[in-house]
């Protein structure tokens, strides 16, 4: 079996917080009959108006299409933020901010 390095030292310090949130979306997802995926997508919906979902099988698509009709309560909603704790930046997103000096990785408009 071969590891994935990159994700390992990118996501393993928040593993423990992560696997807490995925905890709370398991909870409504079974309540609801659906996939987390219909929790997860649902909840974004309550953020945003529109969704960019990969899909590669008529099954995801299926699974996204649930996530419009799942209506989560202000309740469910809360509980899937409580925890939530943003993840610090790492690797090429971290030399992108002002603190990491003159030297930019990447920009809009190549400024």
């Amino acid at each position: 079996m071969q590891e994935d390095t990159y994700a390992k030292g990118k996501y393993d310090a928040m593993a423990e917080q992560d696997g807490k949130i995925i905890e709370r979306v398991a909870e409504p997802a079974d309540k609801c009959s659906v996939s987390m995926t219909a929790i997860s997508l649902s909840w974004l919906l309550t953020k945003v108006t529109s969704l960019v979902v990969g899909a590669i099988k008529l099954h995801h698509i299926e699974g996204a299409a649930k996530a419009v009709d799942l209506e989560l309560t202000a309740e469910e909603i809360a509980y899937l933020e409580e925890l939530y704790v943003p993840h610090k930046l790492v690797d090429v997103m971290a030399q992108n901010v002002p603190a990491a000096g003159k030297t930019q990785v990447w920009s809009l408009n190549n400024k």
